[in-house]
């Protein structure tokens, strides 16, 4: 089984683990770095059927006991009220300080069993297993968790850096297409905020390693957590085209993907990039974007999409920070009056 290794240091030190050939190491993986205790899984309806079973054989055989939780797939579920239903479940199997939790799924499933994991006997370790090219390249590195609430995304949470993160390439090859593409969203922003070399490797699709281009996203953040672990500055950088994205998905209800939302917030941050004077590469990014398969096109209007930002978890006192494209794999941190990004969308077309 082929296995490369990246490791973060931040808070916490820990490994990421890209496999190819399935999650069956997971348990010995696992075992290498912890004591056997009980392993708290937290999955959903669609990841559990497939890999559940290989996940709790291999840690099992590799002496750790197991209870899982299951809940429906989809932003749907990222609530509060599911969180408690799975520290409910810990409760009942008996889980302490010395066991841990494993996320088993996409970016949902990691947001949600790492925040149980900050909350629950005020912190205990978890493993993410990422199981969509989206957590893989970004929601499981960092220690960023999180829930939705009413009045946004991602609004309540904590910081939480994972134990170990294992995520096999194979997996993600059978993903639905949709699903896949979605993750590549995430790729090529990592390409235009900080990787030019990047975003040119994946501006044509399957024209590469897929192994590689995880490695090197990852590599990408693990540098940025390392040096802004709690996103005072440098680590805003990977917000590009998540201030409008996350607006368009609230304002869909969350009928838009992530990956989808994210896609068209990238072309209207380059958008208002050059109506706030920078270098145009709306074309560029949207010409990738759209060969991707993403819609280009964003269904609201300005006025609806500032009524969401106004919420954004990124807003300081009156002011929004704004990450804007100056150039191919190089973006910068605007801070402005959150009234000056609705003048700039208005100016920008939208």
């Amino acid at each position: 089984m082929e296995t490369a290794k990246i490791t973060v240091r931040a808070s916490g030190t820990y490994d990421i683990l890209i496999s190819k050939g399935g999650l069956s190491g997971i348990g010995k993986a696992a075992a290498e770095r912890f004591k056997p205790c009980t392993v708290a899984i937290l999955s959903d309806d669609k990841v559990y059927p497939l890999y559940g079973k290989t996940v709790t054989d291999s840690l099992e055989a590799a002496g750790f006991k197991t209870v899982a939780h299951v809940i429906p797939n989809g932003e749907q579920s990222k609530t509060l009220d599911n969180v408690t239903a799975f520290i409910d479940c810990m409760v009942k199997a008996q889980v302490t300080r010395t066991d841990m939790v494993l996320a088993l799924g996409g970016g949902v499933v990691g947001d949600m069993a790492g925040f149980a994991a900050a909350i629950y006997l005020r912190g205990i370790p978890y493993i993410q297993v990422p199981t969509t090219l989206l957590a893989a390249v970004d929601s499981s590195v960092g220690g960023k968790t999180a829930v939705d609430i009413s009045a946004g995304k991602n609004l309540v949470g904590a910081f939480h850096q994972p134990a170990l993160v294992y995520l096999d390439t194979e997996n993600l090859r059978t993903l639905d297409p949709s699903v896949l593409r979605d993750g590549f969203a995430e790729v090529i922003k990592y390409g235009i905020i900080l990787d030019k070399k990047l975003f040119d490797t994946v501006a044509k699709p399957n024209s590469f390693d897929l192994k590689e281009v995880i490695a090197r996203c990852i590599e990408i953040k693990r540098d940025v957590v390392e040096q802004d672990e709690f996103d005072k500055g440098l680590r805003g950088l990977l917000n590009f085209g998540h201030t409008f994205g996350h607006a368009i998905e609230k304002l869909s209800g969350f009928t838009i993907t992530h990956g989808s939302a994210v896609a068209r917030g990238m072309i209207i941050a380059a958008k208002v990039a050059r109506v706030y004077g920078f270098t145009d590469y709306t074309d560029v990014i949207a010409k990738v974007v759209k060969d991707y398969g993403f819609e280009t096109d964003c269904p609201f209007k300005a006025d609806e999409l500032y009524s969401v930002i106004l919420s954004d978890k990124k807003r300081s006192g009156t002011d929004i920070t704004l990450v804007l494209p100056k150039q191919i794999g190089v973006c910068t941190l605007e801070k402005m009056p959150a009234s000056q990004v609705l003048e700039l969308m208005k100016k920008a077309g939208l």
